[in-house]
């Protein structure tokens, strides 16, 4: 069993951990508490690395993971990350983004709620300074206030649910939306900056860029209303902090709730000084729930990674992401999935690899394609294979990629297929995503099943007669291993296929002893 070394170079949740220690392919090294220099010698052979703000991928680290197929960034910020000079080694770039999306969108509303009200301050009066005082602290209700948000993604429109559920009216501002992802949810969609400015409560949740670095600066601010209330919960700078600090010391902005700033730790910033503001020491996801998250979440993307089997929420993708439907980038992962799965069914020197697909996803098939080849030649070729060089592999391994768009009736929204043919046979496999992401296969070569596309498989192909199951079965639990679920699908040549989903690997022996049924056709262990 190929073995595959994947780094933790900061600390993550002990979940996260144990999975990595769990997995038979992964050979993993915690390095979180060794020097940064001596880190360096640690990455040279390792496939994956997982990182947190204490380190730096930089020049330096990119030169000495002379291995590396990928980072993941357990987190959403990348700002530690040199993602070009990652591009040119061919290495990807991953973050965690929506391990603490909770935490943040409920911190978001607890500034909101602060500035309302004063909170941190009152508790003060009372708590410390023993002073009951109630007339010293009249604040203001939610209800009726118009909140404009600026960035309408996963933490923004979640604040807007919630803040929907106070009676407020709501505003967003985000050009890389469609409107209607505001508007179904009840929220005004603007594309005039100026309504944001005109609100009575503004927060932001976008990343930070040249775009939104100082979105809001002088300027702004004195466009705004009078006693407007300003809150961060994204990054440091998004709000010009100079221009923030007069607004507070003017009573133009009557507060401001603020999570982040652009150097931390901030313990002697100038807003500190002011009594109309209410801060945290970047606490978005500063919670136990967020923290299992993101550390669960980056060991199954860094295990993922090392295998070849997919690179979740990668940002230097051959494509730009700002030009496709959010729906698109399961389909992509999906895709490389369907991939890697057709690989270890159909064992042998690739031909050709065909992808096709139907409904508004038959748009994206040539970077389907690039997805799908990543996943199909990730154990094929003993080469590192990526978004960057997959097609220039296979063209020098004379591997032909064909996109088409399906010409079959569906009865999905959105199917794609993958057909791998290798000097041995083809191999065709489709598949679709549900409702909150579930990604189904729903076809093996041409036998229609309804399973999960993820851990480990056994693909069994038999005559169809009948005890089959019953055989299956009994030989699996003497090996003792546990099926989770068992799916099976007929043709009209008296075959069947059975895709078996396990709770652990599988042996060699058990294997061998499935093909010696009588009625088996073929059988093969698979993962993901």
């Amino acid at each position: 069993m190929e073995q595959y070394k994947v780094v933790v170079c900061d600390h993550i949740h002990e979940a996260g951990l144990k999975m990595l220690q769990d997995d038979p392919q992964i050979d993993y090294v915690f390095a979180a508490d060794i020097d940064k220099t001596a880190l360096l010698d640690v990455i040279a052979d390792a496939d994956v690395a997982i990182t947190r703000s204490s380190t730096d991928v930089d020049a330096k680290f990119i030169a000495a993971a002379k291995k590396m197929k990928a980072i993941v960034r357990a987190g959403v910020g990348v700002d530690n990350v040199d993602i070009d000079g990652c591009s040119k080694e061919g290495i990807i770039v991953m973050n965690v983004p929506t391990a603490n999306t909770i935490a943040a969108v409920e911190l978001t509303m607890t500034h909101m709620l602060s500035c309302m009200r004063m909170f941190p301050y009152s508790h003060d009066h009372l708590k410390n300074q023993r002073i009951w005082k109630r007339e010293k602290w009249y604040g203001y209700e939610l209800k009726g206030k118009k909140l404009g948000i600026i960035g309408f993604g996963n933490i923004g429109s979640r604040v807007a649910i919630r803040a929907k559920a106070f009676e407020m009216d709501v505003v967003a501002f985000d050009p890389y939306i469609n409107a209607s992802k505001a508007t179904d949810l009840g929220v005004e969609y603007t594309e005039n900056f100026e309504d944001i400015l005109a609100c009575d409560i503004i927060t932001i949740h976008t990343p930070k860029n040249q775009e939104t670095l100082n979105i809001i600066d002088k300027e702004e601010i004195a466009k705004m209303k009078d006693g407007v209330v300003l809150v961060n919960c994204a990054r440091g700078g998004l709000y010009n902090e100079d221009a923030l600090y007069d607004g507070l010391k003017s009573g133009k902005v009557r507060f401001a709730g603020i999570d982040v700033f652009i150097k931390e730790p901030a313990i002697n910033h100038p807003l500190l000084e002011l009594d109309n503001i209410v801060v945290s020491p970047h606490l978005g996801a500063n919670t136990f729930e967020s923290q299992y998250n993101i550390g669960t979440q980056a060991a199954q993307q860094a295990a993922e990674a090392a295998k070849g089997i997919a690179f979740p929420n990668a940002f230097n993708l051959p494509i730009d992401e700002s030009k496709i439907p959010g729906f698109v980038k399961p389909f992509l992962e999906m895709g490389q999935k369907l991939g890697f799965l057709a690989s270890q069914i159909n064992k042998a020197p690739v031909v050709s690899i065909k992808v096709s697909g139907d409904g508004e996803i038959a748009e994206y098939l040539e970077s389907l394609a690039t997805f799908a080849t990543v996943g199909a030649l990730a154990n094929n070729t003993g080469e590192t294979i990526n978004y960057v060089n997959a097609e220039f592999v296979a063209e020098e391994k004379g591997i032909k990629i064909e996109v088409d768009e399906s010409n079959v009736a569906s009865p999905y929204k959105n199917l794609i297929s993958v057909k791998l043919t290798t000097e041995k046979q083809a191999l065709s496999m489709s598949a679709t995503i549900f409702e909150d992401d579930v990604q189904r296969i729903v076809d093996i070569d041409g036998f229609e099943v309804d399973v999960a596309l993820k851990g480990n498989m056994i693909i069994f192909k038999n005559t169809d007669v009948k005890g089959v199951i019953g055989e299956v079965g009994t030989i699996l639990a003497n090996h003792n291993v546990n099926i989770s679920d068992f799916r099976l699908g007929r043709n009209d040549k008296a075959e069947a296929l059975a895709v078996i989903l396990i709770d652990s690997d599988v042996n060699d022996a058990a294997i061998a002893e499935l093909a010696k049924l009588d009625a088996c056709l073929s059988v093969k262990a698979v993962r993901l």
